[in-house]
């Protein structure tokens, strides 16, 4: 697996798991409806984000990931990031990839730290593979998230020095 800068040309190629994604409203605090203009967008952030796509060899599109600042001006030395992996390449360590990747990226950029926001505590498979990269939660947002099955769950604020 090779994990390299997302181009305009690896849109069409991310736009169908994102939206399936998304849709779900199970992971992600985007509207679920969210059409491909305002994902392509929010997705393919203008510098000084980045995105980045992890390719099997035969070029088919495995995840992407996405990091920015989390804030503007005097916050804008801690990174964000967000990651979405094709639902069929689930369980074959792409997401831990990419979370390594990015961690990497976002050191070598001058970040010192990262940050999620939003992390839906009933993703486990999530927070457990951001415990194993050494964030913690350090904040817990009661009922904050409306999950379709599970109804209002909490969002956790995960952070990691870099």
């Amino acid at each position: 697996m090779e994990i390299r800068p997302a181009t305009a040309g690896d849109w069409p190629r991310i736009w169908p798991f994102l939206r399936e994604i998304v849709a779900a409203g199970e992971t992600y605090t985007w509207p679920r409806d969210v059409d491909e203009d305002r994902a392509r967008a929010m997705w393919l952030v203008p510098a000084p984000g980045r995105a980045v796509v992890a390719v099997d060899p035969d070029g088919t599109v495995l995840g992407t990931a996405k990091l920015v600042p989390n804030q503007l001006g005097p916050g804008d030395h801690v990174a964000n990031a967000s990651f979405m992996v094709v639902p069929a390449a689930a369980g074959r360590g792409v997401g831990r990839a990419l979370g390594e990747y990015v961690l990497t990226l976002a050191r070598a950029e001058g970040y010192r730290a990262m940050q999620f926001n939003a992390v839906v505590a009933t993703n486990t498979r999530a927070v457990a593979l951001w415990r194993s990269l050494g964030f913690e939660v350090v904040g817990r947002v009661p009922e904050a998230f409306r999950h379709p099955r599970d109804g209002f769950v909490d969002l956790l604020v995960m952070h990691r020095r870099l």
